[in-house]
């Protein structure tokens, strides 16, 4: 396992060095009280000065530690967004600046550490764009990380970028926004769908989840470069219905796999039948996990079928192409 460290480099806390030495480095207006949230105040990363001394602390950081990844966050919205030495220039020169100099220092941090993978994070999926995807790795996609609701996010995430790219995480249940229960494999085929992660307190699984855990994340690791790099098919959308479902193919039209969830079971819906997309009909396909092969063109106009037993059950199907 290799080290990484989360940070919010653009906040800084009242009781701090750094506050105390310069009050005036944070956005805020004459005469009128500075708004305090998570004990922070914003950093105004428009000044140059700001820039400089958290391009060198953040650089410092790297250098002397054996850092492999960073979490770079943002968890607090803009208020008293001044600068009172810029009064009588452009005010909005701030909400430019501001990240044109973050842009900037991460380009720096890039090139002078090649090796460190960064990842995107602000308040859940607050800063997802196109612009900060060419300067990290990976984009943290929410903060709402039940995975009956999880989803929905994603499937809409998808529309825009690729499941490399989206953060999913696997978390202990009851899910500490919705309470919600569901079952760990659920939990796992629903961070499946984009780079898988782990959130959850080890210490407090049992024995057959950490076992059922492993298994899982074994059989992600044989699939993930077809579900993070491959093509998306939206089979059935959370959106609609009781069961969802997303299919992934390989670039080169090797591999193919199909994630099923099932939410509220309803009778008779016990098998689904998914026709499957992006196939080549003429060519045959075998199930990795039981040696069940199938023709390109059954998969595509008889379908996939899939049995789904009880409220929030779910399936992976790896097929090869041979």
């Amino acid at each position: 396992m290799r080290f990484g460290i989360w940070v919010e480099p653009e906040m800084v806390n009242r009781d701090s060095n750094l506050y105390r030495a310069h009050p005036d480095w944070v956005y805020h207006f004459p005469r009128r009280s500075r708004t305090e949230f998570r004990n922070q105040f914003v950093l105004n990363l428009a000044r140059d000065d700001v820039r400089e001394w958290m391009l060198t602390t953040v650089d410092r950081l790297l250098s002397e530690h054996n850092i492999e990844f960073v979490k770079w966050d943002m968890n607090r919205h803009f208020t008293e967004p001044g600068w009172p030495e810029e009064v009588g220039k452009n005010p909005r020169r701030i909400w430019i600046d501001h990240v044109r100099n973050l842009y900037w220092i991460l380009d720096e941090l890039r090139r002078r550490h090649p090796n460190v993978a960064f990842e995107s994070c602000s308040g859940g999926g607050g800063r997802v764009d196109l612009g900060i995807l060419s300067r990290v790795d990976q984009v943290w996609t929410s903060d709402n990380t039940d995975a009956f609701d999880r989803l929905r996010i994603q499937e809409g995430f998808s529309f825009a970028y690729i499941p490399r790219v989206m953060m999913c995480w696997v978390t202990d249940c009851p899910n500490m926004l919705t309470q919600r229960t569901v079952p760990l494999r659920y939990r796992f085929h629903s961070a499946m769908a984009g780079s898988l992660g782990i959130g959850g307190d080890l210490s407090k699984w049992s024995d057959e989840d950490l076992a059922e855990a492993r298994d899982l994340v074994k059989t992600y690791k044989r699939v993930r470069s077809v579900i993070q790099n491959g093509l998306v098919y939206r089979l059935q959308s959370p959106r609609k219905g009781s069961v969802t479902a997303t299919q992934y193919v390989a670039r080169n039209h090797d591999e193919v796999v199909v994630l099923v969830w099932g939410h509220s079971q309803q009778f008779g819906e016990s098998k689904v039948l998914l026709r499957l997309r992006g196939l080549e009909e003429d060519a045959l396909y075998v199930d990795a996990t039981n040696g069940t092969s199938y023709s390109g063109a059954y998969l595509a106009h008889h379908g996939l079928e899939v049995r789904l037993i009880n409220d929030f059950d779910s399936r992976m199907v790896h097929l090869d192409r041979i």
